[in-house]
């Protein structure tokens, strides 16, 4: 749940204190045993050289595993608590989705993002419904040198969030809303500094 009427497009919202800050991750069975049994993510079964996004928003991880109901390789959604500083990280060495526009040249552009170890896209984020918004959600695509610092370095603690999913989906199958609400998680703008606002925003 947001706090906030009214929201800009692009704004990265999360629960997080002064040390962490909370993403969001769907896996199978194995995956997630193991990453809870270790307090992080472990290879096998997590495959350290795929890229793996992470998303602060409890409502686009819902929409994006169906509530962990979409398939077995996402019925088990994991909260991972990350430093702030590994995320702002991340947010600083990324290159945006949307800036393949701004390249004529599609090698230079596949150059550049092959370097790069963090994508970041903006998309529509979601209603209890998982119907869209307006404003947007941030997924933050983790490759190359930022797997292993985000395994090793930056995860703090995983707790596993499926039985939150699945009690607000079934109030919100039974049309209770408001009861609803009330369970999903407090998400607070998270601000960052100016730099990273106006590469965030170009």
């Amino acid at each position: 749940m947001i706090k906030n009427m009214t929201i800009p497009i692009r704004q990265i919202r999360a629960v997080y204190d002064d040390k962490t800050i909370r993403v969001y991750q769907a896996y199978n069975d194995a995956i997630a045993d193991s990453a809870l049994e270790h307090g992080t993510f472990k290879s096998p079964p997590f495959k350290m050289e795929r890229m793996t996004w992470i998303k602060p928003s409890f409502l686009w991880m819902m929409y994006r595993s169906g509530w962990g109901q979409k398939d077995a390789g996402q019925n088990r959604i994991l909260a991972i608590d990350i430093t702030r500083g590994g995320f702002e990280w991340a947010l600083e060495n990324s290159l945006l989705s949307h800036d393949a526009q701004k390249y004529k040249d599609r090698d230079e552009w596949l150059k550049i993002k092959k370097a790069t170890p963090i994508r970041i896209q903006w998309d529509p984020e979601r209603d209890l419904y998982l119907q869209p918004l307006e404003h947007r959600s941030i997924q933050i695509g983790l490759s190359n040198e930022a797997v292993p610092l985000y395994v090793n370095e930056w995860i703090q603690q995983i707790t596993e969030v499926t039985d939150l999913a699945t009690e607000i989906h079934a109030l919100v199958e039974k049309g209770e809303q408001a009861a609803a609400e009330q369970r999903l998680p407090v998400e607070e703008p998270y601000e960052v500094v100016d730099n990273i606002f106006k590469h965030l925003n170009t």
